[in-house]
């Protein structure tokens, strides 16, 4: 009787230990240790499908197509269809449609509070990352608040307020130091130093990056170029600067050591350089080097971390054409193919035709006067290719001093615990929603 009684007691207790892990697993929210969220304009099928092919050939696949959920995502600003760098990243930091021009504000120039800002509230660590300039619209707006994203000195000034960001690794020095050393600032102020002072660790190159330990618990600011940071593929020779997959490594390690977890925001900010002056192969190499990013933040940061990449914004429309054969990639898919057509075209930007010009209208002729001279002859076909050798390469459909925004939906991917929200046609402002329930 004894033994009977032993038995269907513990028969009780793993019915529920069972029943508990049941409830757990199925209504209990498991919040992520760690979200990642990657930024990058040109996320969309074209260039995407252009990447892959240029990497390995029609049969290759991206770590970005790997990524088990997927969704369209509309990203119009509210006071126009196409929108910016501004309006974009501030949809997805803040969940407010903003103008374009206008960083962490709502149409009427109010204050939003960012992804960032909650993401300490709750208790965790926060990090930017990006291979431009920190004071850029993608990362500002996640950290300040204005209505003119030109004003550099005033981001950087706000970032030294209360940004908060544990974590900053990038490129933008002129904008925390003065004209006296060669900065951007004409206001006299060395940010820079101001930054040491406030008990942040700052690094400037690539072995200091690596050799600052992990179990660091301030805030660290690493700027390793004046401006954006070279292209992925001059960062051999450009050794003193680290590649994207560096900074994401290092950020996650200094970031996942706070037992609450942490938010790490991660911007290709290079790619938005590329394509505003149609440099369609540095587009491809750079959307190649965030899919590594990617791949790296998988690997640091385990399965268990919310991993989202969406894009912003689609800069110049490039467009892979013509009938590349299935195993062709790299360079064969640069210049013309075997038609002499061009492999790569923009839709805009500083590689269109040379517009002829306009003679002005002459005067009429008097009477008695020495008939008009004939009109000066416009300039042929290859005289207006020859005033401009790149749209040898890759011509635009209409000149622009650089590449403007098209109008294409971006793709969002996404993996761990919350991306099952990322799905079907949603609008960028979703992203701060699923972002904001993990946390």
């Amino acid at each position: 009787m004894k033994l009977r009684n032993q038995l269907l007691a513990l028969f009780c207790l793993l019915v529920f230990i069972a029943f508990g892990v049941l409830f757990f697993r199925t209504w209990v929210v498991q919040k992520p240790f760690g979200i990642i969220l990657f930024l990058s304009d040109g996320l969309s099928t074209n260039t995407l499908t252009a990447a892959r092919i240029y990497e390995g050939g029609a049969d290759h696949r991206l770590n970005v197509e790997r990524l088990s959920r997927l969704a369209l995502v509309n990203n119009d600003a509210n006071d126009f269809a196409i929108p910016d760098e501004a309006a974009s990243a501030t949809a997805i930091a803040t969940g407010v449609k903003g103008n374009n021009r206008a960083i962490g504000v709502d149409p009427k120039g109010n204050s939003l509070e960012s992804l960032l800002a909650l993401a300490r509230k709750s208790g965790r660590r926060t990090g930017i990352v990006t291979t431009g300039n920190l004071t850029t619209p993608s990362t500002a707006a996640f950290y300040a608040h204005t209505t003119e994203e030109s004003d550099v000195a005033a981001i950087a000034e706000q970032f030294m307020g209360d940004s908060g960001i544990d974590v900053a690794l990038g490129g933008g020095l002129n904008a925390f130091t003065p004209e006296s050393k060669g900065g951007a600032r004409k206001d006299g102020r060395d940010l820079w130093l101001e930054l040491r002072s406030h008990g942040y660790t700052l690094l400037r190159n690539k072995a200091e990056l690596e050799n600052t330990p992990a179990f660091l618990t301030g805030p660290l600011v690493g700027l390793f170029a004046d401006e954006e940071l070279p292209f992925s593929t001059d960062v051999a020779s450009a050794s003193q600067a680290p590649s994207l997959s560096d900074m994401v490594r290092r950020a996650i390690e200094f970031l996942q050591t706070n037992r609450r977890g942490y938010v790490l925001v991660v911007d290709c900010a290079l790619i938005t350089k590329a394509a505003s002056e149609n440099q369609g192969e540095k587009v491809l190499t750079e959307t190649i080097d965030f899919d590594r990013a990617l791949k790296t933040a998988q690997r640091y940061a385990g399965d268990q971390t919310l991993i989202i990449a969406v894009g912003k914004q689609d800069v110049g429309g490039l467009s892979l054409n013509g009938f590349p054969l299935r195993n062709d990639h790299g360079v064969a898919l640069l210049g013309k193919n075997p038609e002499g057509q061009p492999a790569m075209t923009w839709s805009t930007g500083p590689n269109g035709p040379v517009p002829a010009p306009t003679p002005p209208l002459p005067a009429p002729p008097e009477l008695g006067t020495t008939p008009l001279a004939p009109e000066e002859p416009r300039p042929s076909e290859a005289e207006i290719v020859a005033a401009d050798s790149k749209s040898k390469l890759e011509p635009a459909a209409y000149r622009s001093g650089k590449a403007i925004p098209t109008a294409r939906d971006m793709i969002m991917v996404g993996s761990g615990p919350g991306s099952e929200a990322i799905q079907g046609f949603m609008d960028n402002t979703e992203v701060f929603d699923i972002v904001k329930k993990a946390l």
